[in-house]
Parts: structure tokens; sequence; C-alpha cells
């Protein structure tokens, strides 16, 4: 095993160099200045989701098709690909978000992009606001051979990006897809076990009080609290036997009903007393450290957290809930504040993502940001290479299980000779740790859905819920309290009244 996370030894100065290695220097999208010679791309993605280059030599990933390494910045290798390629210049104007909302409210407020990289619901919500412009027809041409996108994403994400949309579109036509994941629980083998993190109510197990932590957002929060809540009719023989589990299993996890949204209030409030706390990264470090047991967690800051652990000789796991999880992606779509209808500049933010989907740029991001991109890299192995260089058993392991990616990799209906292909002979350890949590097994596949687009009605009854849960509410101060802050009260009006004596004495 290597360290697939350069951002684990230069997180601090990511956030620092990113805008100045992608940009010269980020200036404010708004105030973008053209020469009539070349084209300015305004590019918003997440904080730290890029390769910045500079590998040691000794970061070299060597494949059985060929060595990949970074060596420059991802953006600056784009600028120079594209003159070279489609002979014209183009310059990106690189900056970063923390949140959806993060990238949301600078769209609201006024800053001007031409691609952006948003989550699933956020993409919705922009296609619901006729926000987006369509990819182009050529985009899609698979005869083109720097179309990398839809000649190397995999047919599972593929099937998922044309058959979910929103308002009779599917997202396919706005969205090309970058990373993905599942959502679960890391935990400490030796605290707890496999079975106490298999299910949602491991957040409000008395066992665990103050030793837990859960994500400081509300869709994920919500998502988690309905799985548990419903964690009866969600594992039941009936329910995982309907023909239509997938999509009922969708309507249910979505579930906003108003009775639903109390049931998940009061459900977190419980979540509340119980947990260590509602965090966004800190959760991450907070298992490294010991200081929790088990962690709400993305599976791309799972692995990462899983990695920087074995550093230290602390095993740490992954389980995903048995009652559901959430199936996440983040994907590149253009703005039509930005592109407008400026053909010119669609060509080179479509360029962008087919850069970055390239097979050994698919691969430097991952190494970087730890998180496991869309791409099968079609008929280049490279990709399934580098996940059997990651998670594959040493020649002389003797515990070893074959893991199956044909779901991920394959174009095929699950058996032949091509899914063959596709099966990783990996260390048993494995199936419960890393390798699982980049690459979900299909059991794990088979009960997870996305978190769909809320409207705005859906949206304001939810975050009043989550104001109610994350907030202090005078009403809940028991009676004990209140006469504790009344004679506190009179203790300070006693000594203030005191002290004027003694001034007005003195004068």
């Amino acid at each position: 095993m290597f360290n697939r996370h350069r951002r684990s030894l230069f997180a601090v100065l990511a956030a620092v160099l990113i805008p100045a290695a992608a940009a010269g220097s980020v200036l404010p999208a708004r105030a973008a200045q053209e020469k009539p010679d070349r084209i300015v791309l305004r590019v918003c993605n997440w904080e730290e989701y890029i390769d910045l280059g500079d590998w040691d030599e000794e970061e070299t990933i060597e494949l059985p098709s060929g060595d990949i390494i970074g060596e420059n910045n991802m953006v600056e290798d784009f600028e120079e690909w594209y003159e070279e390629t489609y002979g014209t210049e183009v310059k990106v104007e690189y900056s970063t978000f923390g949140t959806n909302e993060d990238l949301y409210n600078t769209l609201t407020l006024g800053d001007v992009y031409d691609l952006v990289c948003p989550s699933e619901y956020m993409i919705m919500k922009l296609m619901a606001e006729d926000q987006l412009v369509p990819l182009s027809e050529d985009f899609f041409d698979e005869s083109q051979e720097n179309n990398f996108y839809i000649r190397g994403v995999s047919p599972y994400i593929r099937n998922i990006f044309e058959t979910k949309g929103i308002g009779g579109e599917y997202w396919s036509k706005y969205a090309a897809g970058y990373m993905w994941g599942v959502t679960g629980i890391v935990y400490n083998p030796e605290e707890v076990t496999e079975e106490q993190a298999s299910t949602w109510d491991i957040l409000t197990n008395p066992d665990f009080e103050r030793q837990v932590t859960i994500k400081d957002s509300v869709r994920e929060a919500y998502f988690a609290a309905v799985g548990a809540i419903k964690s009866d009719l969600l594992t039941s023989e009936e329910f995982r036997g309907d023909p239509d589990y997938a999509q009922r299993l969708e309507d249910e996890m979505n579930d906003t009903s108003p009775e639903m949204i109390a049931q998940v209030q009061d459900y977190l409030k419980r979540v509340k007393d119980n947990v260590y706390s509602f965090e966004t990264d800190a959760g991450k470090a907070d298992m490294i450290t010991g200081k929790v047991v088990a962690n709400y967690q993305w599976s791309g800051d799972a692995v990462y957290t899983m990695d920087q652990a074995d550093e230290d000789d602390f095993e740490l796991a992954f389980a995903v809930p048995e009652e559901s999880t959430d199936i996440y992606f983040d994907g590149w779509v253009m703005l039509k504040r930005g592109i407008g209808n400026d053909p010119a500049r669609q060509h080179a933010a479509e360029a962008f993502i087919n850069f970055v989907s390239r097979p050994d740029n698919a691969i430097r991001n991952m190494y970087y940001i730890g998180y496991t991109s869309v791409l099968s890299g079609g008929d280049d192995p490279r990709i399934f290479e580098y996940a059997d260089y990651n998670y594959g058993a040493e020649e002389d392991e003797e515990d070893v299980v074959d893991y199956d990616l044909s779901y991920f990799f394959a174009d095929g209906d699950g058996a032949g000779e091509e899914e063959d292909e596709y099966v990783i002979s990996a260390p048993a350890d494995q199936v419960n740790r890393q390798l699982s949590a980049a690459y979900p097994p299909e059991d794990v596949i088979d009960r997870s859905c996305i978190m769909v687009y809320f409207n705005e009605e859906q949206n304001a009854l939810i975050n009043q819920m989550w104001i109610n849960v994350r907030c202090f509410s005078i009403r809940e101060v028991p009676v004990w309290g209140w006469l504790l802050a009344l004679l506190a009260a009179a203790a300070i009006a006693a000594m203030a009244a005191q002290r004027f004596k003694l001034l007005k004495a003195s004068k």
C-alpha cells in the first residue's frame, strides 16, 4: 500500500496554492478580461479537488500500461494541451468553493462562472431554475478521439445520468460526472462491532454517547435520520423483494411529508444529545486521533481517514448501513450567465471536462484528492490497473478474496469473459476497508439511492426543522435552568449594588 492522498501531506498548502498555481491569481469572475486572440474560461471547483502537480519522482504510479506522474498543475496542463490540440490560446481563471450552498450563494450575489462542479442535488436545482447550458451534440460523439468523457465514463454511472433527471430532462443533457461515492460509517473495530456500525441507529446508540460524529449538513443528516426511522421497513424481506424496490427505496428515503419532517426533527434532537459533534471536516482527525470511535462520512474521506490511521498503525474500518445509503456525485455543468451564446467558450469548457476525464488525468486527480472517478476508462485499462495497484494483494499473501468490479467497469450484462477481467484479488480485510469504500460492493450498490432535489416549499420546511435542531431554544430550558439563571442574575445585581455603595461612600 502507498499513500493515495497527496492532500494529506499538502492540505494546508493546497488551500493557498490552488488559485495561484492555477491562474496566477484569482480575480473576481465578473472582472475577467479577455484578449481578442484568446479564450478566458472561468472555472469554479471544490477546494482541494484537482491535481496540483509537482509530484516527487518516487510518487510515480507504475502501471502495466504505462507510468503516470503529475509534474505540472492540471489546469496549466489543460491550457497547454488545448492550444496544442485546437490552435487557440485559453486562460483558465480557477476559483474554489467549500459547499454547494457557498457556490449557489456566490452565483446569487452575481459572480459569473462558465464551468462549475456541484453535487447531484445542486445540479438538479440549477436545472430546475433553468441556469444551465446543455452539453453539445459533439460532446457525445464517441468517434472523436478527444471526447474522453463519453468514451470512458463507467457504464454504471452513465446509466444513472441517462435515467435520472428533473422536469422531464435527464442529468446527462447538462452534466458530466467527476467523482462519486456513497456515505457510511468509519469506525474503530476495537470499540465498535461491524454490526453496530452497519445501521444509522449508531448515531443514537447510548453505548457510544459523545463518541460519534455526524455531518453538519441538513441533507446528509436528514437522509440518515430517515434511514434510522424507517429501519424496520427498509430492512424487511417484503420491502427488499418488491419488484420496484429501487424506486420505492428512493421514494422512502426522500420522504418530505410533514409527518416525516416532524419525526426527523425529534430523531435529530436525540442525535444531538448523543453525538460528540456535528462536523464538516474535523471528523477525520477525530477518528485518527481516537477522540471518537465512529464517524458518519463520505466514502472518499473514509478512504483518506483509514489511510492516515494506517500510517500510525491504527486500524479503522468502513461500514454502510443496512437500511440504505445515498450515492453521491459531483459533476461539471456550464452556466448560462457565463457561457451565454459563445460557442468558443463552450468548446473550451467541454474540452476542460474531456481533459480531466482522460484516463491518466483521472488517475492523477484520484491520487491527489482521494475520491473515486466516475471514469472506468473505456478501452484504456489504466483506471482498472490503478484500482488493482491500490488494492490488489501481494503475490505471497494468503488471506485473499476475489473482489468483483464488473458492475462498474464492464459494459455488459454481468456475465461473460469481459466481466471476468474486472476481478481484483485483494487482501481479505479490504472487503470492509479502503477497497469497499472506494468501489462499494454490489450489495451496497443495490441498496443505494440518490438524494433528489427538494423544491422551495420542501426546502423551507426542512431548513426550519434544521434550525430547530441545531439552534438553542429557550423553550427547551428546564425549570432548574431558569432558577439558576435568576439566582445568577440576582447575585450579579447584588454585587453591582454593593459596588455602587462603596464608590458612593468613598467620595
